[in-house]
């Protein structure tokens, strides 16, 4: 399998979210071609500011292998990670972050971001992670487009 079928799982997963009322955030984690964790926020769900979709694949994927850290794994998010999710990605030691949309894409559509990028975060933290932006971008786009429209 590819990025773009990894991504395809994490915005199926984001999609899956919003049905829930959540917003149209979702993260996979894969490691060694092993998908390990799918998910999606569930903040609202879960009444947990903390629960975004990367972090509850970190959680789902550490529980799974049973250790705090995730050597090598890869997690495919619809939306470049906000700074309390890259700092999860740090500590669970991915090795590679690959997201769709951009932080000023989310804003654009009326969810609050801090505006640092996921290239700032890692050379402030002097990290090695690996980062790959833009993946099905267009198609997290679509679905950032159609949360917007969602009643609140």
């Amino acid at each position: 399998m590819t990025d773009v079928d990894f991504m395809r799982m994490a915005i199926q997963a984001a999609r899956e979210g919003m049905g829930k009322g959540e917003m149209p955030f979702g993260a996979c984690i894969v490691h060694k071609g092993k998908v390990l964790a799918v998910a999606h926020n569930s903040a609202k769900a879960d009444i947990d500011t903390t629960a975004h979709g990367e972090v509850q694949a970190i959680r789902t994927a550490s529980r799974q292998l049973r250790q705090l850290n995730l050597p090598g794994a890869t997690i495919y998010t619809t939306c470049e990670p906000c700074p309390m999710c890259f700092s999860a990605c740090l500590w669970a030691n991915l090795g590679r972050i690959v997201y769709a949309c951009r932080i000023e894409d989310a804003a654009k559509v009326g969810i609050r971001q801090i505006p640092i990028s996921t290239t700032r975060m890692k050379q402030l933290s002097q990290s090695d992670v690996l980062i790959t932006g833009d993946v099905l971008r267009e198609d997290s786009l679509k679905l950032f487009d159609a949360w917007s429209r969602l009643p609140r």
